[in-house]
């Protein structure tokens, strides 16, 4: 059993304590910066506890209130008695340097923290029984929880706040656009959402060839070649290769059959080919197409690659062929995807965009319009979901319908926005999406 004595300053935790009973503000900056569990010493937790419980209730900290509170929580024997109170404000002369004090304890305590969880992790990976996946997940979290855990919350004064949301106000109004979340490039469909909001989950289903993963492709492509900004791509459909052909397609507006068999016989084809690929060559954009990759490994990968490259958007293609830890049935195993894409969003508070394939259910309908009830395997994907959006191909049904290459983008939920639908102009060819009244522009 290892004998040594856990990271503390107890001389630290006496000048925090004997500061606060010395100023008002002492006690507000100490509240704001420590938790009673921060003190190494049982002693020192409840004293502060104490004064915790007083300024609560509106009373001062002093030599009197201290003494009589400790005594109505049956505790002042437990502390060292009178005696001991009154010796902590003589530890320091004045609380001029209580958060330099304050912040030794807070360090003391996370080094404390972060030697309990290697233990715990320790006895774990000893015991044998979690895989080295499930542990090496468990350890990112444990250790990210710990550092997000060194800023404690506190009130922010209200002028604060004005001031930050008129910068926002101020920014809207400048790029016109008013969009509060990330572009996705679909002017009706921004306006309806307002962008893609950071640490939203934002769902995308449809039946197999309606272009789901063209349409994320493309989203894909105005954010990392136009915007300029980090995207990583789980691709667990196709390969690196094929979404980049894909891509080129798009920006070149090449036949996607002439790019799979390099019959360009036009110069300036080969032209738009290669500015495509400079584009495509320079912009942030990450391909990862491991078959069957977990959740666990994607959430790993997702970490650290904002932590070196930063990142904006993650695309998931798609959740069904993701795999999860082992459960009893398929559903909870989509439950649990569904759950985990989600906290990742979160955790990285980034838009995530998870592609989803919809029930059979869906071609034995006379309205094939997709519904919230058609998601496969699981409700926990409405419910995990910031937004639904169902992408619908009236040709696809009926050839003779007059809405030639018109995709309609369904959205059926939207938490913090409206729910309704807009139409894209789809260019097969090129596996690209427009605005319908810029079908005929480049959108590179």
């Amino acid at each position: 059993m290892d004998q040594r004595i856990p990271p503390q300053n107890v001389e630290a935790e006496q000048a925090v304590l004997g500061a606060m009973m010395l100023e008002k503000d002492a006690v507000i900056t100490a509240l704001e910066k420590l938790r009673a569990r921060d003190f190494y010493r049982d002693t020192h937790k409840i004293i502060f506890t104490a004064m915790e419980r007083l300024y609560k209730n509106q009373q001062e900290v002093d030599i009197i209130t201290l003494p009589e509170e400790l005594r109505k929580m049956k505790k002042l024997d437990d502390v060292g008695g009178l005696e001991y109170i009154l010796s902590l404000p003589n530890v320091v002369a004045t609380a001029a340097n209580l958060s330099y004090h304050a912040n030794i304890v807070r360090e003391k305590a996370l080094s404390r923290d972060l030697i309990s969880t290697c233990t715990e992790l320790s006895v774990e990976a000893y015991s044998g029984e979690k895989g080295t996946e499930e542990l090496m997940d468990q350890a990112e979290q444990k250790i990210l929880k710990l550092a997000d855990n060194q800023n404690k919350d506190s009130l922010v004064p209200i002028g604060q706040v004005v001031s930050t949301v008129v910068k926002q106000v101020e920014k809207l109004y400048e790029n016109k656009a008013g969009l509060t979340g990330l572009p996705t490039g679909f002017r009706d469909f921004d306006r309806m959402t307002s962008g893609l909001q950071p640490s939203d989950l934002i769902l995308i289903a449809a039946r197999p060839s309606m272009g789901k993963t063209a349409f994320t492709l493309n989203i894909a492509q105005h954010v990392g070649v136009r915007l300029h900004k980090s995207v990583a791509f789980f691709s667990l459909e196709m390969s690196a290769e094929q979404l980049t052909q894909r891509m080129i397609c798009q920006l070149a507006h090449v036949d996607s059959q002439k790019i799979r068999t390099g019959q360009i016989y036009s110069e300036d084809e080969w032209k738009n080919v290669w500015q495509a690929c400079e584009k495509i060559y320079t912009a942030p954009i990450y391909i990862d197409d491991t078959p069957g990759i977990s959740i666990a490994e994607m959430r790993s990968r997702a970490r650290r690659h904002k932590a070196e490259h930063g990142l904006d958007l993650i695309i998931v293609d798609y959740l069904q062929l993701m795999q999860g830890r082992n459960s009893e049935s398929r559903q909870q195993e989509i439950s649990e995807i569904s759950r985990s894409l989600k906290s990742l969003a979160r955790e990285l508070k980034v838009p995530l965009i998870a592609l989803s394939q919809l029930s059979r259910g869906v071609e034995s309908r006379q309205d094939k319009r997709p519904m919230l009830s058609d998601l496969r395997e699981s409700g926990a994907l409405e419910q995990d979901a910031d937004v639904v959006s169902f992408l619908y191909r009236e040709d696809y049904y009926d050839k003779e319908t007059v809405d030639k290459n018109i995709t309609e983008i369904i959205i059926a939920k939207h938490r913090n926005g409206p729910v309704g639908s807009v139409k894209l102009y789809f260019k097969n060819e090129f596996t690209l999406f427009m605005d319908l009244d810029t079908r005929q522009e480049e959108r590179m």
